[in-house]
């Protein structure tokens, strides 16, 4: 059955989702509220196939969202949330690698939506074009949501954090809001989608001007509070 719902849900969703992405970039044209409203569309209908079609709900637990613009240090699990917070939070600035701002045509209209560029290497020049990019953001009135890990992990992983959220949390000086998700255990990479329920806890806010150690051992708590580390 959930190999059913798993390809139903594929077929469903992309073929939903290919003329949105075509669309995309006509509509960068037009400036950045017209595709922030072609997103808004593409991440509630995800919504709508995940709920409907793979049976996957949430449970959302503590503050969601601040007064001011903040930054939003989550953990990633699957591509779900990926879309989800994105629709939670109101158009963040979603700090995104290099190799998918670099698809050509779409990674021109996902700049036009306004995510911040993160190289790997963690040159000094991609972090001050990293952090140019995050305050044109914050200027606009708009939050950050990084995966500070830097890349999906499986259920139990808690891989230390990556040098681009020091570099936002102490030039940026603002506060961090933490997320644990635990969307891994019904999103597996590999293998058919389950039903259950995703957790997003929003963990206390951090405030800015901590030690670096300090800030990145909170944020690596609170993101991984929902997991259970592998066993050795």
């Amino acid at each position: 059955m959930n190999g059913l719902r798993t390809l139903l849900f594929k077929l469903v969703f992309y073929t939903v989702s290919v003329p949105i992405v075509m669309v995309t970039p006509i509509s960068a044209l037009f400036g950045r509220q017209a595709i922030i409203r072609n997103t808004h569309f593409w991440t509630r209908f995800h919504h709508w196939a995940t709920r409907n079609i793979l049976g996957i709900n949430q449970h959302i637990e503590g503050t969601q969202f601040s007064d001011g613009p903040v930054i939003y240090a989550a953990k990633h699990q699957a591509m779900y949330e990926t879309l989800e917070l994105g629709r939670m939070l109101k158009t963040p600035a979603i700090v995104m690698k290099q190799e998918l701002a670099s698809i050509p045509v779409w990674g021109w209209a996902a700049r036009r939506y306004g995510v911040i560029v993160v190289d790997r290497e963690a040159s000094a020049g991609a972090l001050r074009r990293m952090l140019r990019e995050a305050r044109v953001a914050l200027a606009e009135g708009r939050s950050i949501l990084i995966f500070p890990e830097g890349t999906r992990v499986a259920p139990g992983e808690q891989p230390p954090l990556r040098a681009g959220f020091a570099g936002l949390y102490q030039m940026l000086k603002i506060p961090v809001v933490p997320i644990a998700i635990d969307s891994g255990l019904v999103w597996p990479k590999h293998g058919p989608k389950k039903p259950g329920v995703v957790t997003f806890r929003f963990g206390n806010i951090i405030p800015p001007g901590l030690p670096r150690a300090e800030a990145e051992a909170r944020v690596h708590a609170a993101i991984n509070a929902l997991d259970v580390p592998k066993a050795e």
